[in-house]
């Protein structure tokens, strides 16, 4: 079994957090590519025949610009924090439409004492939201299934950051799974021990954790008229 990640991973990592400016970056990009970002590429490569037997409109996409890794530099244009680069290294696992529709994703986030992996809907735009909610009140024998089903809510948590105090306007108060309807992220997850993200055994609860949030991303391209 292939090792991705190493301590060298997590350490490279911490210290960006110490030094993140483009000079310390620059003379440590070596460890970088090394520890971080290859590493990365090949888990993604590897990941394909799993995410395959998920779902065949996904990519576990290696191109180095425009493929799955995101970019370890910040846009902070727009941002008071002006620090150049992220302190963490995250991959999208992006449905093959995702450039024409708004689509969900499956993630894998890479960060010292905060890895974890997810799937869903990631701020989407009030439309796209609109009509995951107006699915679920539609159909919401299959959102038991996909979202409450015991062993999954065992395995994910709902993501909660950012929720409604009220029932969104339009939609019923006693509906079955108003409080779901609440949520401006569609999306679960779990967190991964560091010791997991650099054991041998990586890619094998990476895969079956894919498998896992299936059901789940499923609902939601039938709710955008996605294939899955």
């Amino acid at each position: 079994m292939a090792t991705y990640f190493t301590d060298a991973s997590f350490k490279f990592l911490r210290a960006l957090a110490r030094h993140n400016d483009k000079t310390w970056f620059n003379d440590h990009k070596p460890q970088y590519e090394a520890n971080v970002r290859q590493p990365f590429l090949r888990l993604l490569t590897d990941l394909q025949p799993d995410l395959a037997e998920v779902s065949l409109h996904f990519r576990s996409d290696p191109k180095t610009v425009g493929g799955s890794l995101f970019r370890i530099h910040r846009d902070a244009r727009f941002s008071t924090d002006k620090s150049p680069y992220k302190t963490w290294q995250g991959a999208r696992l992006y449905h093959e439409r995702h450039r024409q529709v708004p689509a969900p994703s499956f993630y894998f986030h890479l960060q010292p004492g905060e890895c974890f992996v997810g799937a869903g809907l990631w701020h989407p735009e009030p439309d796209t939201q609109r009509r995951v909610r107006q699915f679920i009140l539609d159909n919401p024998g299959g959102w038991k299934k996909a979202a409450h089903e015991a062993r999954f809510r065992k395995r994910f948590e709902f993501e909660e950051s950012e929720k409604l105090v009220r029932p969104p306007r339009g939609f019923p108060a006693d509906f079955e799974f108003i409080d779901d309807l609440k949520h401006r992220n569609f999306v679960f997850w779990r967190s991964l021990d560091n010791d997991v993200v650099t054991g041998p055994r990586l890619r094998q609860v990476l895969a079956a954790d894919l498998a896992a949030l299936g059901p789940f991303v499923d609902y939601l391209c039938a709710a955008l008229d996605l294939e899955f």
